[in-house]
């Protein structure tokens, strides 16, 4: 029975690397797997291709916030069996869209497999982590470490002198120079109006 599944963690975890190498684990069983990626995500030029830190890449079908993710499915899967669907950057899913994806999973048998955030640079949940962390079959933590060689589960924005940013939009697609991964206690050292 197919499920879906939220595979969290702060940048830099490596989720995309993650997602990439299930991909291509489908592929090398000549399985069709569908990759999708947010379509405001363009840090490697263009939104139509996955890419990892170390240097793997895969096809996308990039997705925005109105596409009914079902309806698109059930056309492509009966036009060609789909074996498996990946998304990454799942934080920026819409709550409609995990429940879309909810239906891909118990409707037509189709495993869901979601890689992203949890929480923005302000410690709240993303509306797609959310509703993944609630709705989701299976749900696991990436980790990666802070600077200090504890977990990090938390990521702080910086700008472009590496100056904490403390305010500002919840989105904003960046990478290393824009953001970095900490524990909780040294996040709440650089973002200090967070409630205790």
């Amino acid at each position: 029975m197919a499920k879906l599944y939220f595979h969290f963690g702060a940048m830099n975890a490596g989720k995309s690397m993650l997602l990439l190498r299930s991909a291509y684990n489908y592929a090398e069983r000549n399985m069709r797997a569908v990759v999708f990626k947010p379509d405001i995500d363009t840090r490697n030029g263009h939104n139509d291709v996955v890419s990892s830190r170390i240097g793997l890449s895969a096809q996308a079908k990039s997705f925005c916030r109105k596409i009914d993710i079902a309806d698109w499915v059930v056309k492509q899967h009966k036009a060609a069996k789909i074996d498996c669907i990946f998304f990454d950057e799942a934080q920026f899913l819409t709550q409609t869209q995990v429940w879309q994806l909810a239906s891909i999973v118990d409707d037509l048998d189709i495993p869901v497999m979601c890689y992203g955030l949890r929480t923005d640079f302000k410690g709240d949940l993303f509306e797609g982590s959310a509703a993944l962390l609630a709705i989701a079959d299976s749900v696991m933590e990436i980790k990666t470490l802070c600077w200090c060689a504890h977990k990090a589960t938390m990521t702080v924005r910086v700008d472009e002198d590496g100056e904490v940013v403390k305010d500002g939009t919840q989105i904003k697609i960046g990478d290393n120079d824009r953001y970095v991964s900490l524990c909780r206690r040294h996040w709440k050292a650089q973002m200090p109006e967070a409630p205790c």
